[in-house]
């Protein structure tokens, strides 16, 4: 019906390099969720298959004893959501990936697969950016580091040779360690959507000394102090009319980092604008002022039959405002910034959710069963 050739399951990463590079119409997959994708668009006809999918070494999450974490491209994004690392150490990424489509495309579907693709929607891509990650290539001819800001060349290109294999991800413990965070999501649907404008924002907090904060001293670099005295004067009405407090008291930004999907051809970073925060109070209204105004002069979105470039330049300062938030409220969230064990709210819904479900499992097959347990409940494991 589909127009491939033929199939081949690698045995190994070896074993699929040495396929692709034999084969010059062969191509790498691993999820596959994206084939028939392409072939109905035309793409790919004829091509050769090599499937990464069952090779164990190219997936799970797994943290070195020097504090890198290291992921492999061929895990599922249900996994990667459901990974006691992620959700400790990185939960806003476990939180990006389960935005992708729906269970199903979630328990085929890699983060590998998800990066290598070049796609600007990519949900994984907006905040891969912003934890400065590593990716593993190789090829016949060895392999190498690429960082994630240098993987891609434009819409649905990558550095990445048709003969290499990503086969890992690393996320160093000096981008992750001490740094809470948010992605969101906007897309027409909550799910089986791709994003109209992904945002990933992240925040490692820092406290602020009591008298240094009563004399004006937490301020940031040199450089950008006049234009955020500039943009903190626009918020001074709204100051004296007694709007509520905003988190953050006690705190400074001692790093953000901000990264988009959809706002340019492919996953964006927003440096300047970072360099603009640093320093500031996070109470200090004049960073919601900041991330919107100036975040819109690093994008480059365009019109699409999703969404037009102004509702997009709306998306961009407004969804930067509302991940900047939530992204503070997260790293006081216990009394101390940054994330670490942070689960946030809509994983903790889904979780509650499956365990609420298995239990109902169990209960229809021990009333089915005379009364029996079957294992089906609290410490078994039900396969649907």
């Amino acid at each position: 019906m589909y127009d491939i050739e033929n199939y081949y399951e690698a045995k190994s990463v070896e074993d699929a390099i040495a396929h692709l590079a034999a084969d010059e119409k062969a191509e790498v997959i691993a999820g596959g969720t994206d084939v028939l994708v392409k072939l109905r668009a035309g793409k790919d006809v004829g091509c050769d298959l090599v499937s990464i999918h069952e090779i164990p070494e190219l997936k799970g999450v797994d943290r070195l004893t020097d504090g890198t974490i290291v992921i492999g491209p061929a895990t599922c994004f249900t996994d990667i959501t459901n990974d006691p690392i992620i959700q400790e150490r990185l939960p806003y990424l476990g939180e990006a990936v389960d935005t992708v489509g729906g269970p199903q495309i979630r328990n085929m579907g890699t983060i590998g697969g998800n990066l290598c693709n070049g796609a600007t929607s990519a949900d994984s891509g907006a905040t891969m950016q912003t934890l400065d990650a590593t990716l593993v290539l190789q090829g016949p001819e060895g392999s190498r580091e690429v960082p994630v800001t240098e993987f891609y060349t434009g819409p649905g290109r990558t550095v990445r040779k048709r003969d290499e294999v990503l086969i890992a991800i690393l996320v160093k413990p000096e981008d992750y360690i001490g740094y809470s965070g948010c992605y969101i999501k906007y897309g027409k649907r909550r799910s089986m959507e791709i994003a109209t404008l992904g945002c990933c924002v992240r925040v490692k907090l820092e406290a602020v000394d009591a008298k240094q904060a009563e004399a004006g001293e937490t301020g940031g670099t040199q450089d950008s102090s006049t234009t955020r005295r500039e943009d903190a004067a626009s918020t001074e009405q709204k100051d004296a009319a007694g709007s509520p407090a905003l988190p953050g008291a006690g705190f400074s930004l001692a790093d953000v980092r901000i990264g988009y999907g959809v706002a340019a051809p492919t996953p964006i970073r927003c440096r300047k604008t970072e360099q603009m925060l640093k320093g500031m109070s996070a109470d200090d209204p004049a960073i919601y002022d900041i991330i919107a105004t100036h975040v819109e002069e690093e994008v480059h979105p365009r019109s699409s039959w999703r969404a037009s470039k102004e509702f997009r330049v709306q998306l961009i300062r407004e969804m930067a405002k509302r991940a900047l938030e939530q992204a503070i409220l997260r790293g006081i969230g216990k009394g101390t910034p940054g994330a670490g064990d942070f689960l946030p709210v809509e994983l903790e819904g889904k979780q509650k959710m499956r365990e609420t479900m298995t239990q109902d499992t169990a209960e229809v097959a021990r009333t089915a069963d005379g009364g029996k347990d079957t294992g089906c409940g609290k410490g078994g494991e039900h396969h649907a």
